[in-house]
């Protein structure tokens, strides 16, 4: 006959495990420390960014030219303390580690300072965003409107993110632009790492499992399809066996360059060239000269450049 189960003990048991396995595997914790951004938060700073970047689309759609100011006014300030408050947290929390020094006096001001110098950018990010909008109506046929786009397309939803979660990371506000990336790759699919750097009119079709590491410089009109990865080769590593960092370990695409589904470029070296076609499923570890199409045709990989001339790697 099984004995007879005692759930308190049985729990009591259970808590003891944990809090032991809290102080054996530390880096899994953040006890005794401050406080962490919340991602909710910086999802409802998002959403309000949008209704600032998209006004009369996102949020409020009654807007007139005799309201906006009002509405703008309000919605500013609103945001304006939202983003200090997760950037105070960010920039707390990083500082603290830094100095294992929960008092940190200049935190609070920083972050106030941040927050209106990103506020300050909106105007520049939306000339962006409409060149990038632009792109994405004349690089699909099967946009009917820029409405569409907007309210509809994932790889738009992504860049919007990105461009205001780039402007941060240029800032230097740690923990929130990663934060804002990753919340829009779990909306759409894409993960564009905020540290990247990418030119105007930038179009990315479908999008579903495209990847654009942190180093990786696009020029401008530049499009990819679905599935295409701008990452890394292998890391290299110092004396210490550590894998070495704040280097350029991602390829760089310069203007005009088409690069088709499931497409993987990989190296800081790698350079693709201006005007240039990567076919779909192509695997790219060099650079190739401007004007290449590279494509795959049964097990060969050809490369020709613009005058259709085969290039030997």
């Amino acid at each position: 006959m099984s004995k007879k189960q005692n759930p308190e003990q049985d729990l009591a048991k259970a808590v003891k495990a944990l809090a032991e396995s809290y102080k054996k595997h530390a880096k899994l914790n953040n006890i005794d420390r401050t406080p962490l951004p919340s991602r909710d938060a910086v999802r409802q700073i998002i959403r309000h960014l949008d209704e600032l970047i998209f006004p009369g689309y996102i949020g409020r759609q009654d807007l007139t030219w005799k309201t906006v100011g009002r509405h703008l006014e309000g919605l500013l300030d609103r945001v304006y303390s939202e983003l200090s408050e997760q950037m105070f947290l960010c920039i707390r929390h990083t500082c603290q580690i830094a100095q294992q020094d929960s008092e940190c006096s200049h935190c609070e001001d920083k972050a106030a300072r941040e927050a209106m110098t990103f506020l300050k950018k909106l105007p520049e990010i939306r000339e962006m965003l409409e060149l990038d909008l632009q792109a994405a109506y004349d690089g699909d046929p099967a946009a009917k409107s820029l409405d569409e786009i907007i309210f509809s397309y994932p790889g738009m939803r992504a860049i919007t993110v990105f461009r205001l979660a780039h402007e941060l990371f240029v800032q230097g506000v740690p923990l929130m632009p990663r934060i804002m990336t990753e919340i829009a790759h779990d909306d759409s699919g894409i993960d564009i790492h905020p540290g990247a750097t990418i030119g105007k009119a930038f179009f990315i079709d479908h999008g579903t499992g495209v990847v654009i590491g942190e180093t990786t410089v696009i020029g401008m009109h530049v499009k990819l399809y679905q599935g295409t990865t701008l990452g890394a080769l292998s890391f290299p590593k110092n004396e210490r066996g550590e894998i070495i960092r704040d280097r350029k370990r991602h390829p760089t695409i310069e203007d005009d360059v088409t690069v088709y589904s499931g497409a993987t470029i990989l190296g800081g070296e790698t350079v693709v060239g201006k005007g240039s076609v990567i076919g779909g499923n192509v695997w790219l570890t060099h650079s190739v000269p401007p004007g290449s199409k590279v494509v795959v045709q049964a097990k060969d990989q050809k490369i020709t450049n613009a005058r259709g001339e085969r290039i030997v790697p």
